[in-house]
Parts: structure tokens; sequence; C-alpha cells
């Protein structure tokens, strides 16, 4: 049996079902212009039935319907969208409109079941334009769903022919569409089983492989589709949404009347409702023969396809007697009270013209005919100048500049261009001379073209010859070193191309926490803060909707991503492929081993943040690309990303990549010279540096005492014993098999490893630092008593390990503070939250291998390994009773207390000695200084300063007032002194500190 009509037009409708309810006030909150998320959605559903948790009163099914019920309401009473909106406006408001609501990836097993992935509104609006809707129509939608491809059809006023087989759904429909014939057939029969007007227009998002009758059918849409096809009327036209594998040109000639016009692979369209699968849009008319050739696209940006939509053909006359149904009024969720249209607030904002915009000039400067005469020498350095162009009015950069003599000995070319800077650059001094001549040959250098033509290889990372490929744009590289300002420099950069129109620029750098410097820098030149955003804002797998503006990206996040769906996509989706703006690298050594390399043991891959940074620029060749870094040449093999600056390639002395390294790493450090100076040569590149005249470097060594040395023994001890009990641990959780000793599970025993060795180093760092305070605090001790600040540069802050001790304390505890901040707690850490003690179960997988996967109980609980627990307990048992360690920066504050110490780190809070001692207050206090409150150091206001190299990256850059010029002495107190990680302190003399242990102290590999 079936039903016809189930709601007829006239009678009456069922209750109002929870999805429509809680759809309408998603409606009105999005048109309050408010963003809901998770918790809204389930706030609403709490409210309505008084459960906060779905699974009884309410279930996922019924979310994920009142989500889309919601949108669906805001787009037709809210958005102001119809067919003949411009797709541009379209676009910008359905992309907020997909920001604005939570993804729904998690779905049930009856969602599964009939494969309910509902159509995106945007492809929903592309495929009405498709098929030319108009009010005389009758539109069938044989697999309704909440009717995302009926909206826009009820906007024409057509009559609405609606069939879904779930009931909920049908439900949510009778409400939405309170005129519109409703029916409950399989989708498949919809030609058999329908009665009533036949329809003019079809559109239908079908399952692809699950029919109501077969179960898993791969032919299930291909099913729908040709019953659909023989539903509709002779002239009719079906838009629908087909599986990747669907031959439509075959399917088409296969039926009596169906002319293929339009046959369209579309990848993406889906993620947010939990599939990155590709799918077809398929555009047919019901005629025997097509009016003009079938239009072949693929691509994943409904702009593109939206120019392929209107090359359609006209639509054929109809040549059934139609019936109409009459027309019902739209639901309106807020009253009208005049008979004028309430003007439409903006959907979502925009970044406004910056003040720089309003009044910007042109960067003048005077060509020398001549170089510059070249200083006096100065040891290996000469004092900075810019030799081939000089600046009227600019000033100088604060504090002198050196090149060395290789570099300072060539001149740059003669430059041509005209950059832009806003009006007060020179009154104000935004920029030095130095920092306008990177701009000046940065503008140059992006004038011109490498040679030659290009096309992307197919995974990526280089580029090949092809008469038909693209002209790549020359890049420039800034090496300036710390002080310099490479910030501001990148700034003014991007300035310029902003001043003339270009509003997307991309900058990246090395982390989340060198946004505010940034911003400080961009803000500097006339800029809006707001103009910069981190890519962090955009969920993976959404599009980006700034519609202009900075975009600020970390090598990590660059690199990241899942097999579907990457953040690099996300950021070519925004960039589009005619992007012109700068893509800043800063820190672009970030990038090194780009191109992979070769060692004693053989190939060595290339790097993935280095590969994803060659895919940005290879699939954007007409983008300015700004390389910035000190040390982007310590090792010729780092140069790979470098692949806008002409190294290699046509019409030079390499033709490629390996040839360029092999050459040049034979010449060795006079062949890199080389590169150096003739970059500079042809105004790709500078380099300069800080002065250090008059600065003295002395080592101060530290020898292990006899203490020392035992502490160090028994952790080293400690950590064989450690890693010993994880092998037996992963043995005794069947991670690895204890009698063949074969993995089991890969993924397991590869995440135990990697923790416990980045543990290890963790703890070691630190515990080397602690070492070295004996011999540091008597040589600061000697240096106050000579009237000379000092600075300490530290490595860590211990702040992460101080908030997880905080978090486990009760209110009691607190007012009692007994804590110990030693590395140990690293270990301790480590045993308490990720050493291996789940238990696995085996099972066989397809090819007859044994596997192992996390083991649960009947109700879903872990299964635990007795063993694996008892030997965490031991191990933490033992290593309580090991001897304390201080932290480096807490034994200085604690030795000169707090009022002689200006602290410049990251941490946000520290504790505070005399809570540790009398337990006065509950010892949390907050640090003396922040990242977003950088200290401007005029004269010696404590007698010695610490700041941290750790991963926050803050700068510190001091400005000296005139009667403060006091000596300084600073201590490098880390355990490396790695090339690609400057010290950014300005000091006058300094004093590395290294330890010395003896010959009988352990060594911690294991």
């Amino acid at each position: 049996m079936f039903q016809s009509d189930l709601f007829p037009t006239g009678e009456q409708l069922p209750s109002m079902p929870l999805a429509y309810a809680i759809g309408t006030r998603v409606a009105e909150l999005l048109a309050s212009g408010r963003h809901l998320t998770r918790a809204d959605i389930s706030g609403l559903f709490a409210e309505e039935t008084g459960t906060p948790d779905w699974g009884s009163a309410w279930t996922i099914d019924d979310y994920n319907n009142a989500v889309e019920i919601g949108a669906l309401l805001w787009l037709r009473e809210s958005s102001c969208i119809d067919l003949a909106t411009s797709v541009h406006e379209a676009d910008a408001r359905l992309d907020w409109l997909e920001a604005a609501l939570p993804p729904r990836h998690v779905r049930s097993e009856t969602q599964v079941e009939l494969q309910q992935f509902s159509t995106p509104p945007m492809l929903a609006w592309l495929m009405a334009k498709a098929a030319a809707l108009c009010a005389q129509d009758t539109l069938l939608e044989p697999s309704a769903g909440n009717g995302a491809l009926a909206l826009w059809s009820s906007l024409q006023n057509a009559s609405l022919l609606l069939n879904e087989i779930d009931p909920a759904r049908r439900d949510g429909l009778a409400h939405i569409f309170p005129s519109a014939t409703i029916t409950a057939h399989d989708g498949e029969l919809i030609a058999d089983l329908h009665r009533g007007p036949i329809p003019s227009v079809v559109l239908m998002n079908p399952p692809f492989a699950r029919s109501q009758e077969r179960g898993k059918d791969g032919e299930t849409a291909q099913r729908h589709l040709r019953s659909a096809i023989r539903a509709a009327a002779s002239g009719a036209r079906i838009v629908a949404i087909m599986p990747e594998g669907f031959d439509a040109s075959t399917f088409a000639k296969s039926q009596q009347e169906a002319s293929l016009l339009l046959h369209v692979r579309l990848q993406q369209m889906f993620r947010r409702t939990g599939t990155g699968i590709a799918v077809r849009l398929v555009v047919i008319d019901k005629t025997p023969t097509a009016s003009s050739p079938a239009i072949n696209g693929d691509t994943c940006d409904l702009i593109a396809l939206h120019a392929l939509v209107t090359k359609l053909s006209p639509r054929a006359n109809i040549s059934a007697n139609l019936h109409r149904l009459p027309v019902g009024k739209p639901l309106r969720l807020v009253g009208k009270t005049s008979n004028q249209r309430t003007p439409v607030r903006p959907l979502a904002p925009f970044a406004a013209t910056s003040k720089a915009a309003a009044n910007a000039i042109d960067l003048t400067y005077s060509v020398l005919a001549e170089p510059a005469p070249v200083p006096e020498q100065a040891g290996i350095y000469l004092p900075y100048r810019p030799s081939r162009i000089a600046f009227e009015g600019a000033p100088a950069h604060p504090t002198p500049l050196v090149e060395s003599v290789a570099m300072g000995s060539v001149a740059a070319p003669q430059p041509d261009v005209c950059p832009r800077l806003p009006a007060c650059w020179q009154a104000d001094g935004l920029l030095s001379e130095a920092q306008c001549e990177t701009l000046v040959y940065a503008a140059q250098a992006f004038a011109r073209d490498l040679p030659g033509q290009f096309k992307v290889s197919q995974e990526g990372t280089s580029l090949e010859l092809s008469e038909d490929g693209h002209s790549y744009r020359q890049g420039f590289f800034l090496g300036d070193g710390t002080g310099a300002g490479k910030g501001r420099q990148i700034a003014a950069v991007i300035m310029d191309r902003w001043l003339a129109g270009e509003r997307r620029h991309v900058w990246i750098t090395k982390n989340e926490a060198l946004l505010e410097d940034a911003r400080r820098d961009w803000e500097a030149l006339g800029g809006l803060p707001l103009d910069l955003q981190p890519l962090s804002r955009w969920k993976l797998g959404q599009p980006v909707t700034m519609s202009e503006g900075i975009l600020f990206v970390t090598y990590p996040t660059l690199r990241s991503g899942r097999a579907e769906d990457t953040r690099l996509d996300q950021i070519l989706a925004w960039a589009g492929e005619d992007f012109d703006g700068v893509i800043a690298f800063d820190e672009a050594h970030a990038m090194a081993n780009a191109l992979g390399g070769s060692s004693t043991r053989g190939k060595v891959k290339g790097s993935e943040q280095g590969m994803a940074g060659l895919r940005l620029q290879n699939h954007l060749p007409r983008a300015r690309v700004l390389y910035a870094s000190a040390t982007g040449a310590s090792d010729i093999a780092n140069l790979g990303y470098t692949s806008r600056l002409g190294l290699w390639g046509p019409e030079t002395a390499f033709p490629t990549h390996e040839a360029f390294m092999t050459e040049i790493r034979a010449g060795g450090v006079a062949a890199m010279e080389l590169v150096a100076r003739d970059l500079k040569a042809q105004g790709l590149y500078l380099a300069r540096a800080l002065s250090f005249a008059g600065v003295e470097y002395e080592i101060l060594e530290h020898s292990l005492t006899e203490a020392q040395i035992k502490i160090y023994d028994a952790y080293a001890d400690a950590w064989a014993i450690i890693h010993r009990n994880l092998e037996a641990a992963l043995e005794a959780t069947r991670v690895v098999d204890e009698d063949s000793g074969d993995t089991l599970n890969r993924n397991a025993k590869a995440a135990a490893l990697s923790i416990f060795e980045g543990t290890k180093q963790r703890f070691f760092a630190q515990l080397l630092l602690s070492m070295k305070l004996p011999s540091l605090i008597p040589a600061m001790e000697v240096a106050l008593g000579e009237e000379h600040s000092v600075v300490v540069q530290l490595v860590s802050t211990a702040e992460a390990m101080l908030d997880r001790r905080l978090a486990d304390l009760t209110v009691e505890e607190r007012e009692a503070l007994d804590i110990d901040l030693s590395p140990r707690e690293y270990v301790i850490d480590y045993l308490t939250k990720s050493f291996p003690i789940r238990l696995m179960q085996v099972f066989a997988d397809e090819d007859g291998n044994l596997r192992s996967e996390a083991m649960s109980d009947g109700e879903g609980n872990p299964v635990f390994c007795p063993r694996a627990i008892a030997a965490r307990d031991a191990l933490i048992e033992q290593l309580c009773a090991l001897p304390p360690i201080a932290t480096a920066l807490d034994a200085i504050i604690e030795h000169f207390g707090t009022d002689a110490v200006a602290e410049v780190t990251g941490r946000t809070r520290s504790l505070s000695s005399a809570a540790m001692v009398s337990s006065a207050s509950n010892g949390v206090a907050p640090a003396p200084m922040s990242p977003k409150r950088k200290p401007s150091w005029k004269g010696p206001s404590a007698s010695w300063s610490s700041r941290m190299r750790a991963a926050r990256g803050v700068p510190i850059m001091p400005t000296w007032a005139p009667g403060t010029s006091s000596a300084g002495f600073t201590s490098c107190l880390n355990r490396d002194g790695a090339p690609t990680t400057p010290s950014r302190a300005l000091v006058a003399r300094t004093a590395p500190i290294r330890p010395q242990p003896r010959c009988s102290a352990r060594s911690p590999q294991m």
C-alpha cells in the first residue's frame, strides 16, 4: 500500500514537530546576526524538552533537521536572496550562513541508512538557477529531505510536489511548505506511484548506493533519476546531483527523451555534512534532441559553476497541460509593521578602509648614477649604506647597521619603481632608510617575471616547463638580522600593495603568539589591527569568509589537515587562482629542506611544512612572494623553498635544483657567498645586521659537582628503567605481541614512543639549565657589583607545569600550597597521562594479519591492563624519592628577589616565594609582564632582566633614552647555539654558559 497525497492542500496539519519548533528559533537567532554553536542548538532543545542531552526526548536526527530547517526559514524570511540576486552577493551571504551554523558531521544510523546528505545552500541555489524556475512551474523533488531544493521554487511561487520517506522530515515539510503536496513514495518508484500534476521541473539529490528495497545498491541514484525523468512532462528540465562515477552521456543516450545539457564534476561540496566525496551535477532536458552540445567541467568553485550554468540553453516548451496548485503565503517569523520594506542589515562584517589608504603618497628617492662610496671596513663588516638610492628625509635606522664585506662591496641595481606609503611616514619616522630600501627593491623584484612558463607538477612541489603554463612572478629575499625590523618591512611591502587596491595577502610565520607583533607593525603604518585575521578562526574544511584582509598563518597550521581537507586548500580557495597579493614567509628558514636531500643513509624526504610552502607558491603563480629570514642560507640544502628567486631553471647556470645544490655545495662557503652577492646585484636580496661594535664575548664554563653528577646519574637511571618498563607495558597491553615481538598496533606504538622521547628531551633540557645555576648566579653578582645590567635568556618558564599542578589542587590545598615545580614533574605527568595502560583486543584483518585495537567493555568503557598500571605506579613512587631540582627562572628570582627583577617572559602567573614559605595566600601571583605588554627599556630600571626564547617568540627591542647608556651583561642560558634561533637581546657583553660534565656522568640516551 502507498499514499498518494499524505497532506493534500486544505487538510489540517499535524502537530508541530520538535525539529520545526527549534528551527524557527534558530532562524530568529540567525536573523539577529548571531553565530550559533552546537551548545547553542543543544540549549534550545533543552529549553524546549527539559532534557539537556540528546538521546531520549530528542535525537541527533532532530538536531540536524532543526539546523537545516532554521537555515531554510532564514533564507526565505531574512536573507533577501532570490534567483535574481547576483552570484557574488549570494555567495557572500550564504558563506555567512555556513559560518553561522555548526557543522553537521555527526549522523545517526537512520541518516546513514537513508543516505541523508542535504544539499548545501549555495549549490541548491545554483541548481534552481540551472532549472530556470518560474511561477508557472510545477516542481518535483523526489527526495525532498527538509526542502533545501524546494525552497527556491517556493520563492518563485511555483507549485511543489515533495516526496520524502523519512516521517520526521515529512512532518517538517508540511510546516515549511503548507501548500505543497507531500508524498511518501520510494523515489525509485516515483514515476509509477505519483498521482496528480505532472512536474515541469525536477530538482533532486537522491541516495547514491542505498535502496529502500535492495539495501546496498550502487545503481540507486541512476534508478531514481530514470524514474524522475519518466514522471516529468515532455520538455521538462531535470537537475540532479549524481555520484562521481555516473556516466551521464551514456545514460542520456539510453533514455528515449533525455538531452544532456550540463555534466560537471564537483569537489568538496558536502564536507559540512560529513563527507568529502566528489559528485556530479547533471542537467537534462526531456527532449529528443539537445539544442546545443553538453557543457562539461570539473571544479570545486561554485562561482565557476555559476559561469557554466549561465551558458545553459533556454528551457524547452512544455507540451503537457499542467495543473496549478494554489500558491500559499510564506511563513513570516517577524510581523510586518508597515508597507515599506525593512532595510536589510549586512549579513557579515567586511573590512573597512584603513586610514592609510585615504592619504597615501609615493615613496620618492633619487637614483645614484654611481654606487655610493664603500665605507671604511671594521673587521669583517662594513657600515651599511644604501648603495644605489638616496631617500630625502628618511630617518636613519635607530641603531647602526652593518653588512659583511662581501655583501657591502656589491652595489644593488638602479630601481625604477615607485612604491606608496602613508603620507605621514617621514614625519612620524615609520620607516628608516634601510627599511625603505627593502620596500623599493621588493617592489622592483615583483615587477618582473621569472624566465619561461611553467605548470605545477602532480605532487605540487616542483614546476615543469610548459608552453601552456603560467608565468611566475619574481620573488624577493629579506635576510636582515635581528633588530633590523623585518616585521615592519613586511608590513611596508604589504601596505604598498594595499594602497594599490590589492586587499588580500597572506602573512606566514612561526607561531600564533606573533600575531600581536604583526598587528603592531601593521597598525604603525596606518592599517587596522583587525585587518590581520588568523586562519585558525575558521575551522578546517570551512571556507574563509573574509572578503579582504591579511590572512595570518603559522607554519604548523600551513602543513596541517586531513586527507580530504587541508589548510593549504583552504588558503588557496580563499586566495583564488588569480591571486596577486603578497605572500610573506616570515622566519622562512622554517621551510628548510623543502625538497629533501641525501644523507649517508640515502635520500631524505622533504619536510612537510617546507613542501606545503612550495605548494602554496606554485599554485599561485602571480603572488608576490617575500622571504624573510636571518638564517635562510645557513645550508645550501635549505634553499629549496626559494623557487621564486630564479636560482635555477631557464636562463640560469643551473637547469635544476639538484644541479644548483650539487655545484654550490662543492664550492663551499665561497660559492654560497657568491650566490648571495649575485642576488644582491640583481636586486633580489638584502642582508643587514646590527652593529656589535664594542661587544665582548666570554664563555663561562661550569663543571658539574659530585652532587650534581649523582643527581644526573640517578635521573638517567630512572629514564632507563622507564624505557624498559615502557617496552614491557607495550607487550602487556598487547600493542606488541609478547611472544613474537610483532607490532600489532603501529599507531599506538608510535604515539607511545614519540611522547616518551619528547618528554625525555624536555626533562634533560631543564635539568641541564638548572645545573648551570651555581656558576651563573655568582657571575651575575660580580656583574652587578661592577654596575652592569644583566639580561638572562631562558628557554622555559615552567608555567605549563605550574598550571597542571594547580589544576589538580583542591581549595584546601590551594590555601596551604606545597608545590614542587621540579623538572621531574615532566616525568610524573608523562607516567600519569601518557604511559600505555589501556588493554588492546586482537583481531585478524581482511588479509588474515593480526592487529589490535583499544578494548572496551559492554558499556563502552575502556579496559585497562593491571600489570601496566602496577608498573606505572611503582615508577612514580621511585621518582618521588629522587631529589627535587629547582627551575632556573624561579631559582634566580628567589635568589635576587622580585624587587630587583624585571621579568619579561610569556608566562601569565608565577608562584610567590612568600606564599610558599608562610602560606599567607594561595600563592598564585600575576607575572610582572606578559607578551602583550612588552617593555621599552629607557634605562636600568631594574638591576637585571630575564627573557625567554621559548616558542612564544616574543621580541624585545630596547630603546635607549639620553643618560641611560649603562653597560649590559647578558647570559644565554640555553642548551644549544642553533644558528636558526637568534637571540633578540641587545647586549654589551655576553657570557654563554656550558656545563662540563665529568666522564663518570652517565648518558641519558637509552
